[in-house]
């Protein structure tokens, strides 16, 4: 019988530049060149301030893990909840034919049960005659 050799390690990524994966050298890459950029057009008092959050940004995106998730993967999630309007969560969505038929069932089985179905006004009669008679009684 012929045997194979498992990988073991395949969420690991490769080490490929130094001690960095291909995606954090090029989120890295792609910081530095924004700061080029910046550090070319704007003075110092005006680079640095901007500098700060991109270069913390390219930063995060390359080596900040959050529950074993990529900062980008949490901030393109985080995107798109800001951005996407209809925020409407629906648990186990039935079908409206589905739905239709399930009613038809309860309402059935509402008719064959022998439980009297009691309205609003009977239960706070009851409830009230209950209150009396648990005052009464002390």
């Amino acid at each position: 019988m012929q045997q194979f050799q498992v990988p073991q390690f395949i969420t690991v990524e490769d080490k490929v530049i130094g001690f960095l994966t291909i995606r954090q050298f090029i989120f890295l890459m792609v910081g530095a060149v924004i700061l080029l950029l910046l550090y070319s057009v704007f003075t110092l008092y005006v680079f640095i301030p901007l500098a700060l959050p991109i270069g913390g940004l390219a930063v995060a995106f390359a080596f900040v893990k959050i529950d074993e998730r990529p900062f980008a993967e949490l901030f393109l999630s985080a995107v798109k909840f800001y951005t996407v309007k209809p925020k409407l969560y629906i648990w186990k969505k039935a079908p409206p034919a589905q739905k239709k038929a399930m009613v038809g069932q309860k309402k059935e089985e509402e008719k064959f049960s022998g439980v009297p179905k009691l309205s609003q006004s009977k239960l706070a009669d009851l409830a009230w005659s209950l209150d009396i008679k648990e005052k009464l009684s002390r």
